[in-house]
C-alpha cells in the first residue's frame, strides 16, 4: 500500500463499495492501523476539491476525487489495488485537499 494508489474499500451504509486514494504519507504506512483515503465518485460537481480521473488514470469512467470526504480508515478494510496516480494527478490532489482545508496555496 503506498500513498496515490487507488483502491476498493466498502464504506458503511447507505454507501457502497467504491474506489479510493490512499492519502497518507509513505514512512509512516507501515507503522499505523489505519490509513487516510479519500472516495471517488462518478458524481462531478466541477469545484475546486475534487481531482478528475479518466481511463488514463485506471478509472472505467470519468469520475473525481472528492477532498471534502477525507476519513482515517482500518488498513484492513482496504481491499484490492486498482491502479496508481501519476505525480501530476498527486499534485492535484495536494491542492485540492489543501483547498478543502482552508489552506492557501503559494
Amino acid at each position: 500500500m503506498e500513498r496515490g494508489e487507488i483502491r476498493w474499500y466498502t464504506f458503511n451504509a447507505p454507501d457502497k463499495k467504491r474506489p479510493v486514494v490512499i492519502l497518507t504519507r509513505n514512512s509512516i504506512l507501515k507503522v499505523l492501523g489505519e490509513v487516510t483515503i479519500a472516495p471517488i465518485t462518478s458524481t462531478i460537481r466541477d469545484i475546486p476539491t475534487e481531482v478528475i480521473l479518466d481511463q488514463k488514470d485506471g478509472m472505467k469512467t470519468v469520475s473525481a476525487i472528492n477532498l471534502d470526504h477525507i476519513q482515517t480508515v482500518s488498513k484492513d478494510k482496504v481491499g484490492a489495488y486498482i491502479a496508481k496516480l501519476s505525480e501530476a494527478k498527486l499534485k492535484e490532489v495536494k491542492s485540492a485537499l489543501l483547498f478543502a482545508l482552508g489552506f492557501e496555496i503559494y
